[in-house]
C-alpha cells in the first residue's frame, strides 16, 4: 500500500483548472490552506461524512464514490444559493481491503477521477485533507461564497407561499432498491440518480432572490419539509398527485411504493423551496434555462404539522435508527 503523503501526491495533488484556483494564496501541501474571498461575499461552510455500507455500498465503483462524497456535500451549498469555490477532504481507507497495492492504486485511481471531475465541473478546487486507515469513510468539507445577505435559508417561508421541488423524486431511493436487486449499470436513470448525484448549484444561484426559504433533499422530502417548515414557524400542506417522480420509477417499484420513495425515501439531492406566488414563474423560467423542471406540491398555512399526507409516510432517514425507511 502507498505511504500517506506519496498517495496524497499521486492522487490529490492534480494540477486545478486556473478559474478554480481563483483565491488560492496556499493550497493543498502545506500544514493548512490560504483562501481569499471575495468582496462583498459571505464565506458559506458545509461538511459531510460518507460512511461505507451506509451511504454507499461498498462494492460501487470507486469513481461513483468519489463523485458521490463531493456531490452530496456541494448539495449542501446549492441549498444556500452560493456558489462552489473550495474543498477539503478527510479519506479513511480500510487496510483489509486494500492489501493488494496494483488493485489500491487502481482504485485510488478511479475514486480521484471522479472526485476530481466533478470538482472540475463546478470550479471546486480541492485545498487540502488528510488521509488515514479504517472503515472506508469519506469526510468533505465543501466552501462556496454568496453575496452578503443574498444566502437563501430554511428560516424565511410565510404563509401563502407555495412549495416547490426541482428536477424529479425518488430516484435515489429507486436506484438503491434496484442495486439491492442485482442492477450494476449505471446508465440506469434510478442507479445514476443514487450513485452519481447532480447538485444543483446553478439553480440555487437562480433562485436568489426569489425563494423565501430552501434546502435540499437529502433525508427525504417529509423530513426535510419538517425542518424547513420549524425553522419557518409554517404548517405545510402537499399534494401528493403532484409530485413529480423519477424517470423509471413507478415501472419499477409500482405507484404506491415510488410515492412512498418520493416522500421519505431520501438521497435525492434536489431542492425544496418556498415562494410567492407571484414569483414562480419567474423562478419556473429560470431553471427552464438550466434544463431543470420546477413543480409546485403544496402551499405553506398556519395549520400546524404537514396535512395531505398519511402519517405513516411522514417519516425520513434517519441515522441512528439503523435501517433506513
Amino acid at each position: 500500500m502507498l505511504g500517506e503523503f506519496e498517495l496524497i501526491q499521486r492522487y490529490f495533488m492534480s494540477p486545478q483548472e486556473a478559474h478554480a484556483t481563483a483565491g488560492i494564496a496556499l493550497g493543498n501541501g502545506d500544514d493548512a490552506a490560504l483562501l481569499v474571498p471575495q468582496a462583498g461575499q459571505q464565506l458559506v461552510v458545509s461538511v459531510d461524512s460518507s460512511v461505507v455500507d451506509v451511504h454507499f455500498p461498498h462494492d460501487a465503483p470507486a469513481h461513483a464514490i468519489g463523485h458521490r462524497a463531493l456531490a452530496v456535500a456541494l448539495s449542501d451549498l446549492a441549498a444556500m444559493g452560493a456558489t462552489a469555490r473550495w474543498s477539503l477532504m478527510a479519506l479513511t481507507l480500510d487496510k483489509s481491503v486494500f492489501n493488494d497495492r496494483a488493485a489500491a492504486e487502481q482504485w485510488l485511481a478511479e475514486y480521484a477521477k471522479g472526485f476530481h471531475a466533478l470538482c472540475q465541473q463546478h470550479a471546486t478546487a480541492l485545498v487540502g485533507g488528510d488521509v488515514t486507515s479504517g472503515a472506508l469513510t469519506i469526510g468533505v468539507t465543501v466552501m462556496g461564497e454568496v453575496p452578503s445577505g443574498m444566502a437563501l435559508t430554511r428560516s424565511g417561508a410565510q404563509v401563502g407561499d407555495v412549495i416547490a421541488v426541482t428536477g424529479a423524486l425518488g430516484g435515489g431511493a429507486g436506484g438503491l432498491a434496484l442495486w439491492r436487486q442485482g442492477e450494476r449499470e449505471l446508465t440506469h436513470p434510478l442507479l445514476a440518480r443514487y450513485l452519481l448525484p447532480q447538485p444543483r448549484l446553478a439553480a440555487g444561484v437562480a433562485l436568489r432572490g426569489l425563494a423565501t426559504a430552501a434546502m435540499d433533499i437529502s433525508d427525504g422530502l417529509l423530513a426535510d419539509l419538517g425542518h424547513l417548515r420549524k425553522a419557518s414557524q409554517v404548517g405545510c400542506s402537499l399534494e401528493v398527485d403532484a409530485l413529480p417522480l423519477a424517470e423509471g420509477l413507478q415501472e419499477a417499484l409500482g405507484l404506491e411504493a415510488a410515492r412512498k420513495a418520493a416522500l421519505s425515501g431520501g438521497d435525492d439531492y434536489e431542492l425544496l423551496v418556498t415562494l410567492a406566488p407571484e414569483n414562480v414563474e419567474t423562478a419556473r423560467q429560470r431553471l427552464t434555462e438550466l434544463g431543470l423542471a420546477l413543480t409546485v406540491i403544496g402551499h405553506c398555512n398556519d395549520n400546524p404539522g404537514v396535512t395531505g399526507v398519511a402519517r405513516s409516510d411522514n417519516e425520513g432517514w434517519q441515522h441512528f435508527s439503523g435501517v433506513a425507511p
